[in-house]
């Protein structure tokens, strides 16, 4: 059935958000409306609490029910926009807790193992090894990898130099083995697959620029290569690898902070959880009195 409130929030809706948005906003209305078996314009606190409820009691992702308490909530800030209601009953509904998970990493090892399966001559061989090496030993996010322009590295002072989120410049420090791949690259890789003088530091076999998802498969065909499972390497295990090896190293939060390009402390901290949880499972592995009797 038509509900004239619900379609006049989807047609503003469409002015100024994506397609998808708005048709998920759709489906998440229906849905509520579906519960209450009318028209969620008129509804209590308390009967939107109820739906709620309903969610979790069918079991659905806490992402997903925070999803749909966000699509009412925004459905009743234009209610009381345009004067059909004077309360928003959805602003006071509970959020699921985000469960927090500690990001994966690669060990050191499993890292050298995986830069070491690039270990070819031929010009794609030689432009996986200085890619891997650039992400694993500057951290960078695979768009900032890809997106690189030869000018981007300056090899003589060891840094790249790259635009994080929010448009935000920094430089980052590489070390000597990542020099010298993309010096071996440079120099006897991307020349023969440059056949339409692009600006891009990486290049796929066409020529043309290397995209994301050619990263991807580029880091799969590796770790299988190196033994380890093709599902789990991506580049921003490289990435989370990169921190969590640095802090394991004793380098200081801020330093990898700014090293990551991250605009909040918090996000970084992450890492020191990792490092903490894998220094407890040495410990548990190494001590003596600290080994689980058999």
């Amino acid at each position: 059935m038509s509900d004239a409130a619900v379609d006049s929030f989807l047609a503003v809706s469409a002015t100024r958000l994506a397609a998808r948005t708005v048709e998920a906003y759709r489906r998440d209305l229906d849905d509520a409306a579906a519960f209450l078996s009318t028209s969620p314009a008129g509804a209590s606190r308390d009967q939107l609490a109820g739906y709620v409820a309903d969610l979790r009691a069918r079991g659905l992702a806490g992402t997903t029910i925070a999803r749909r308490i966000a699509a009412l909530r925004s459905f009743y800030r234009h209610q009381v926009l345009i004067g059909a209601r004077a309360d928003n009953p959805a602003a006071e509904l509970d959020l699921p807790r985000r469960a927090r998970t500690l990001p994966r990493t690669l060990s050191p090892g499993e890292a050298e193992r995986l830069i070491e399966a690039a270990n070819g001559t031929a010009p794609r061989a030689l432009r996986d090894r200085a890619l891997v090496e650039l992400l694993y030993g500057a951290g960078l996010r695979v768009s900032e990898a890809v997106g690189r322009e030869r000018g981007g590295v300056d090899l003589e002072r060891g840094v790249v130099r790259t635009v994080g989120k929010g448009s935000k410049e920094r430089v980052v420090p590489i070390g000597r083995e990542a020099v010298d791949a993309l010096r071996r690259y440079l120099a006897r890789g991307r020349p023969f697959l440059d056949r339409r003088r692009r600006p891009e530091l990486f290049l796929n076999a066409q020529g043309g620029a290397l995209t994301r998802a050619g990263a991807f498969l580029i880091l799969r065909k590796l770790a299988e290569a190196a033994g380890l499972e093709p599902e789990r390497v991506h580049p921003h295990l490289l990435r989370h690898s990169f921190a969590t090896h640095l802090l394991e190293g004793g380098a200081d939060l801020r330093s990898v902070q700014e090293m990551l390009g991250h605009a909040d402390l918090s996000t970084t901290e992450r890492y020191t959880h990792v490092s903490d949880r894998r220094r407890k499972e040495l410990f548990f592995q190494a001590h003596p009195h600290a080994r689980k009797k058999a």
